[in-house]
């Protein structure tokens, strides 16, 4: 049996938002916050989605649950686990609401008894940890099943679905019609973009939440420029020389690199993206847009980044992915290969991974989001807060952050040569580069730090429970 486990929450005071956001929003969390703790009236909010780490969704839940949690709300995380044929139908749930196909395989009757069996095992060990005054809130595809499960159990269940497509897709028609059983029965539905929703959630209960970010993680904390070379030197992502070794102030994860000999030193231009090994981030439609539409006159080289496939416990797809892009990369001409790296950050310590990525952020030219589609894209919002240009696919979540010329460029998912040509023009033309990364800089403060996201959470709850007193 896959027992459930419990994430500690550590309360985060909101109170160092102030300098960035100012009292006044301060003010407004507390009073949400407030409001919340006289309509909880003892329950506790209860998050579950399937892994606490890797991916969006457990690096916005940790820092928005410590904040909750020092606000008074009583919060807690827990983390359903499942084994490879639960991980199968998950992934193709995940693919399709993508609109994607995935792997290919049914969402039939056999593969919804191997989905529910795994959540049945779940909500009998959940049964005992929940009661009628707590909130349940159930992050994407892997726990939608537990809604007509727990219902009894709990006073109120709210579904959040972190992924989505803008258009009508067969293949997200097919995930919709395995999850609408599930989902229907939820007292609320939220999605990071109302296009995401299918027409049959009933409108009363389709609520509109775009993610957030941290600024006080490691993956988005401010590092110096020095320090940020230090630390790619010693994971070897840049060449030492001249660089002041790493002597213990902050420690990095191992980097797994994939590179043709060439280590590009501080001064060479880097265009990076970082994300998931996943077919929907297109890495390999990035490696084909830089090498064929990147003048290498420019001098700059690509990172392709993501985590090490044995590090994300919910996503089976992962190594397949990577596999692919070094296939991809072992075809490329000498002269291409050498000024393309793939990038696999260890898992082991999650904070000097974030770190890592924060590292590579902070030191590219051009942050690169070319996905085919979008749930919200945490990594352009990650970027725009460390003021780096970003070019970005015009798809999901990613056009909510992004005003095309005005935040970054925006380009269609399939044009490689406009993507190429993006990225170009932010390499030779490096005031608009920090233009666009000062307006993505303020967009980041205005609309996606925490105070936001928990105030329009605080809003959801207190209607639903007053509405359920």
């Amino acid at each position: 049996m896959n027992i459930p486990i419990e994430v500690q929450v550590a309360p985060i005071d909101p109170a160092r938002l102030e300098p960035i956001i100012g009292r006044a929003r301060i003010e407004r969390l507390l009073s949400a916050a407030a409001a919340v703790g006289r309509v909880l009236d003892e329950g506790a909010v209860v998050n579950v989605n399937s892994t606490s780490a890797g991916g969006g969704v457990a690096e916005m839940l940790n820092p928005l649950l410590g904040y909750a949690c020092a606000l008074g709300i009583d919060t807690r995380w827990i983390v359903i686990r499942g084994d490879a044929s639960f991980y199968t139908v998950t992934k193709r749930i995940h693919n399709g609401l993508y609109g994607g196909p995935g792997d290919g395989g049914e969402l039939g009757e056999p593969e919804r008894a191997d989905y529910e069996r795994t959540l049945c095992e779940s909500a009998d060990w959940l049964a005992g940890r929940v009661g009628g005054r707590d909130v349940l809130v159930l992050h994407d595809p892997q726990t939608a099943g537990l809604i007509p499960l727990l219902r009894a159990r709990v006073g109120t269940v709210v579904w959040r679905c972190h992924v989505g497509l803008d258009r009508s897709s067969v293949w997200a028609d097919r995930a919709w019609d395995f999850l609408r059983a599930y989902v229907e029965q939820a007292d609320a539905c939220v999605f990071s973009r109302r296009e995401f929703a299918p027409d049959w959630i009933d409108p009363r209960r389709l609520v509109v939440v775009p993610p957030s970010i941290d600024p006080f993680t490691p993956k988005n904390e401010a590092l110096s420029g020095d320090l940020v070379r230090a630390m790619l030197a010693t994971s070897g992502v840049l060449a030492g020389d001249g660089i002041r070794p790493l002597r213990g102030e902050l420690a990095v994860e191992h980097v797994e690199l994939t590179r043709d000999g060439v280590v590009p030193d501080a001064a060479a231009p880097l265009v990076v993206q970082i994300s998931r090994w996943d077919r929907m981030k297109d890495m390999t439609g990035v490696m084909q847009a830089f090498t064929e539409f990147v003048d290498p006159a420019l001098g700059a080289h690509l990172i392709l980044a993501g985590p090490s496939v044995d590090g994300v416990s919910d996503d089976p797809e992962g190594a397949q992915v990577l596999a692919e892009v070094q296939a991809q990369w072992e075809l490329l001409r000498s002269e291409h290969r050498s000024r393309v790296h793939l990038a696999c950050i260890g898992m082991g310590d999650l904070a000097a991974n974030a770190r890592v990525v924060n590292a590579l952020q902070r030191h590219a030219r051009v942050v690169v989001q070319k996905s085919l589609a979008e749930g919200f894209g945490l990594t352009v919002a990650e970027a725009l807060w460390k003021r780096r240009p970003v070019v970005a696919s015009a798809v999901g979540g990613i056009v909510d952050q992004i005003t095309d010329g005005q935040d970054g460029l925006l380009v269609a998912p399939l044009d490689l040569a406009a993507a190429g040509e993006a990225i170009a023009t932010l390499l030779a033309d490096e005031a608009l580069g920090r233009r666009l990364g000062e307006n993505g800089r303020r967009r980041v403060v205005d609309q996606f730090l925490a105070d936001r996201h928990l105030e329009q959470y605080a809003t959801l709850l207190v209607q639903l429970l007053a509405a359920g007193r």
